[in-house]
């Protein structure tokens, strides 16, 4: 009998390869690679994807939600590691909890906003079985952000949209905010850092993620 992509043995054999897959990629930061070597993916697919789970490509997890591809998460991870230390992260778009369960990883503390119940509440039962008490979940439209917990050292957003100014607004000194913008018929992802008052873009790439919508589910 063949062993599932969730047992242990082929688990992990199978997240060896994506990490092989992921440096050839580009990924360089060991803590990212670390971070995404410890998170097992196929627990955060229906279980009829988890033969799927270590496949680069993104899979669907309902009510028109994708989770995003590995090297989508690990290049987003890295870029929000360039803040340096990062105390407080703020996702927008908690979706699966994949990107955020990695997060946890390599951030001290870690907020995410979901706008569809359902997705809010199987992620929260995620983080609890994985033991990732460092995340904070809530079920709210994440165009406002999380005041009440700014300034954050990241914001990683994970759809794809003209971006809020007041993310910008609670972003701390020397912060990044990592997000797929929209740009005239295309996404791109790009690394937003707050320097002395001015902002520096960088384009990290062309994308294609689920849109940035208002409004709670």
């Amino acid at each position: 009998m063949t062993p599932s992509a969730g047992s242990g043995m082929t688990s992990d054999t199978t997240r060896a390869r994506l990490i092989d897959r992921l440096r050839a990629q580009g990924i360089q930061n060991e803590h990212v690679l670390e971070a995404m070597a410890s998170v097992p993916r196929h627990a955060f697919v229906d279980e009829a994807l988890s033969s799927r789970a270590y496949e680069n490509s993104a899979l669907p997890i309902g009510r028109g939600q994708t989770i995003s591809q590995p090297y989508i998460v690990a290049l987003m991870t890295e870029a929000a590691c360039a803040a340096g230390h990062l105390n407080k992260v703020l996702e927008i778009g908690t979706g699966s909890g994949y990107q955020a369960a990695v997060l946890a990883h390599v951030a001290q503390k870690v907020f995410t906003t979901e706008r569809i119940g359902e997705l809010c509440r199987l992620a929260k039962q995620r983080f609890h079985r994985a033991g990732l008490h460092n995340i904070w979940a809530r079920h709210q439209d994440g165009l406002g952000g999380w005041p009440a917990q700014a300034p954050f050292d990241a914001i990683v957003v994970t759809a794809g949209g003209a971006l809020p100014e007041v993310l910008f607004d609670q972003l701390a000194e020397g912060g990044v905010l990592v997000a797929p913008e929209q740009v005239n018929d295309h996404q791109e992802l790009v690394c937003i850092t707050r320097s002395g008052g001015q902002w520096q873009r960088r384009v990290l790439g062309e994308v294609s993620f689920v849109p940035l919508l208002e409004g709670v589910a």
